[in-house]
This record gives C-alpha cells, sequence and structure tokens, in this order.
C-alpha cells in the first residue's frame, strides 16, 4: 500500500483492476467533466499513462480501496499537470457514483495532500476542476484549497472552463 486512513488504502493501479476501474471511468455520470463515459480502450489507456507515471516520477493517480470490502471504489493521487506553462502537482480523483457523498473523496484527497508535502516535499498542491464540477469543488475546499486562477482546456474539441485550486505547505486546516 502507498497510503492508508481510517477507512480507505491506496495503491498502484494495474492491469489486472481493469474490470473494476471500468466500472467508474465507463460511467457517463461518474465522467461528466469529461462529458463522456470511457470506452474500453480509453480505460486500458488511463491505467497504462499511470503506470507510466509511477515509472516517471514514483507517484500518479492510485487506486482507492475500501478497508471493509476490499473493493476498488475510486482513484485518487498526485499527478503533474500544466497550468500556465509549468508542471504543478495536482491532487486528483474520482469515485465510484455510489460511493460519493460519504466522503470518501475528502478522505483520499486529504491522506495525498499529506504524502504531497512530507513524503514529496512538495512547496504546493494544485486541483484543476471543471468550473461546473461542484463536488470536486467543495472537496478540494475541505483540503484547505483556495481558487487560484482559471484557465479553458481544451478536450475533444469542447472548451472547457478550468478552476485552479491550491494549498501551500504549512497550512493550518
Amino acid at each position: 500500500m502507498i497510503l492508508e486512513t481510517n477507512r480507505l488504502a491506496l495503491r498502484r493501479l494495474e492491469e489486472t483492476d481493469f474490470d473494476a476501474w471500468s466500472a467508474v471511468l465507463r460511467d457517463p455520470q461518474v465522467m461528466y467533466a469529461y462529458e463522456h463515459g470511457f470506452s474500453e480502450d480509453e480505460v486500458h489507456q488511463w491505467i497504462d499513462r499511470q503506470r507510466e507515471r509511477y515509472a516517471k516520477y514514483g507517484f500518479g493517480l492510485w487506486a482507492v480501496m475500501e478497508k471493509t470490502s476490499g473493493e476498488l471504489i475510486g482513484d485518487c493521487g498526485i499527478t503533474m499537470q500544466d497550468w500556465n506553462g509549468r508542471e504543478v502537482p495536482e491532487i486528483g480523483y474520482h469515485l465510484r457514483r455510489d460511493k460519493w457523498h460519504q466522503g470518501f473523496a475528502i478522505e483520499a484527497a486529504a491522506a495525498c495532500r499529506e504524502y504531497g508535502f512530507h513524503t514529496l516535499n512538495f512547496p504546493e498542491l494544485f486541483s484543476i476542476i471543471r468550473d461546473n464540477n461542484i463536488p470536486s469543488q467543495h472537496v478540494a475546499l475541505r483540503n484547505g484549497m483556495a481558487v487560484r486562477g482559471s484557465f479553458m482546456k481544451y478536450y475533444r474539441h469542447m472548451a472547457m472552463p478550468h478552476l485552479v485550486f491550491s494549498v501551500k505547505r504549512g497550512w493550518a486546516g
């Protein structure tokens, strides 16, 4: 395990997670910020991209496992993302729809914040979130973040406004 909280364990995503992870990424309601549920090929690409991040950086989005059931219920972790021409460490998260509004996202995101500050020694951590993704914005705010800027991201030929949240090391929440 990479991280553990009271209710969750975070570990690397593996190709063997495909079926469980596919249920999350293929759900258009879960992936509404992307404007579509992912195809089977896109799920494989997602897992491959995380494994490439693990090799390059030593971190990425990790499988979020519910301890009581042992089920994969989402992902959460830190990825390097472009903002204003620089790479910034971003805390990102996606949860299975039946696990929404139960505090799992903030529990995982807070663990990633602590890992990012105390293990990876980042001075600041970010979350880049679609302007219409209010639940994820609430997670960022509860994780001690504040809005630092905005920009337009283009995905699948669509303009998608995003807000940039961040929290600096030393935050006392």
